[in-house]
């Protein structure tokens, strides 16, 4: 079941709620179905520099995957 935000027509409260199939969503506050789908920016909500730390090699400088002095750095 997939998570969509909305904004109700009707009295302007926005809301996310679980849609199931063949359903309609309806406003929690009004119960108007007047709703307009908003764009989820969940996934730029972190920058892609900060989602994941970069991973130290094994000689803790380049990550070079052979190993220290195999990148010609020591």
């Amino acid at each position: 079941m997939p998570i969509f935000e909305y904004a109700c027509q009707d009295c302007g409260r926005e809301f996310e709620t679980l849609v199931r199939s063949h359903t309609v969503p309806t406003c929690p506050q009004c119960h108007s179905t007047q709703l307009a789908k908003k764009l989820s920016v969940f996934a730029t909500a972190v920058p892609a520099a900060e989602a994941m730390p970069a991973m130290a090699g094994p000689c803790g400088s380049c990550g070079h995957p052979d190993g220290p002095g195999s990148c010609n750095i020591h």
